[in-house]
């Protein structure tokens, strides 16, 4: 289950965040960059609100003196948050960094953040483990000069999400994430989405933040104890008669068609050891279930094109057969995604084409569990 942290700077951000159902209310003040610490009278008066009611996360600005940085640590524990977030530093000194913070991970979970556009090295990781870090988080620095999927792929944002369970740590994805971005990341299987500017009036991290907005990422991100999303419309209020809501056997068609890749495939010897072209023709069967002009209406064709990517991604394929059920499991891991209709063409081999097309759909509503469970 994915949770959405929401960054708040005031009690009354607090309380919108809380209304809205976020999972983690995390403190910052984005005017102080990518993670501006709040005051600690501010983070009093958040845990004060909030009374337990949800975990609370809060931003320490890390002194450039790391013998000073304990006693900055201690002051924000004290405050009563869940969680105390900050960059790691990557400088000569880091191992003495996460030896130094390492016996308050017995008070509180620290979560180190590492920001993708200043580089990712995943050799960080097993080091912050045996420190006794909770999770690690993946941001960027720079906002406005790109979104976190600008600098780091889907398929290695899932790497980065495995080897974070392997190890134990909780895995964190933030960075100027937009609400088409949700669908992308839910397939990496990250324990948390972090959001700012998606919340905020007019998308501005440094404004304050919107009902709405927050409310349109809430839905995007199912929630425990319900699988896949639940409509919020009133169709009582379409008007008139002349639409109706979908019914519960309403569905559209989702496709990706000519969608042309470079491709290590083949069994034949001569096939090892360069690319060919394969074309892709991809249809999902999705449950209609609203008519919302944003992302709760949709199932992202994006998502399509993640899943190629990821599975071409992992070397030389001997079968097209192959891609195309890996494809299809890929694709019907979503919920609303009741069939789907694979093809994959060699286009290099022949004087026409030549491929597979498979057909493989939802049977029953344990279906998900199964894939999920055997992958």
């Amino acid at each position: 289950m994915t949770l959405m942290l929401a960054s708040v700077r005031s009690r009354e951000e607090a309380e919108i965040a809380l209304l809205q159902g976020v999972d983690i209310i995390d403190c910052k003040e984005p005017t102080r960059g990518a993670l501006g610490a709040l005051s600690i009278k501010e983070i009093t008066s958040i845990v004060d609100f909030v009374q337990g009611r949800r975990p609370i996360s809060a931003v320490v600005e890390f002194p450039y003196d790391a013998s000073h940085a304990k006693s900055v640590f201690e002051e924000v524990i004290e405050a009563g948050v869940d969680y105390v977030k900050f960059a790691l530093p990557i400088t000569r000194d880091v191992h003495n960094v996460m030896r130094s913070l390492s016996p308050l991970g017995s008070r509180t979970r620290l979560i180190a953040v590492i920001f993708a556009d200043l580089g990712v090295d995943l050799d960080y990781l097993p080091m912050l483990a045996n420190a006794g870090f909770h999770g690690v988080m993946l941001d960027t620095a720079q906002k406005g000069k790109g979104r976190l999927i600008d600098y780091v792929s889907i398929g290695a944002l899932s790497e980065f999400v495995n080897v974070c369970r392997s190890l134990k740590l909780t895995s964190g994805l933030a960075g100027a994430l937009e609400p088409p971005d949700v669908p992308r990341l839910l397939v990496t299987g990250a324990d948390v989405l972090g959001f700012r500017g998606a919340l905020c009036v007019g998308g501005g991290r440094q404004n304050a933040l919107n009902i709405a907005s927050t409310m349109l990422i809430r839905d995007l991100i199912p929630q425990q104890g319900g699988e896949g999303y639940t409509p919020l419309a009133d169709w009582s209020l379409l008007g008139h008669g002349y639409i109706e809501p979908p019914g519960i056997n309403d569905t559209d068609c989702v496709f990706l068609r000519d969608h042309i890749a470079l491709v290590e495939i083949g069994a034949y010897a001569h096939e090892h050891g360069h690319t060919q072209r394969v074309r892709f023709n991809v249809e999902a069967e999705v449950t209609r279930v609203d008519i919302l002009d944003d992302m709760r209406s949709v199932f992202s064709y994006d998502v399509i094109m993640d899943a190629i990517k990821m599975i071409l991604s992992g070397g030389h394929i001997a079968l097209v057969e192959t891609i195309a059920e890996r494809l299809a499991e890929s694709v019907l891991l979503h919920e609303r995604v009741r069939s789907v209709v694979v093809q994959v063409e060699k286009l290099d081999v022949a004087p026409g084409t030549v491929g597979v097309k498979i057909r493989r759909e939802r049977t029953h509503q344990d279906t998900r569990r199964k894939i999920s469970a055997s992958s």
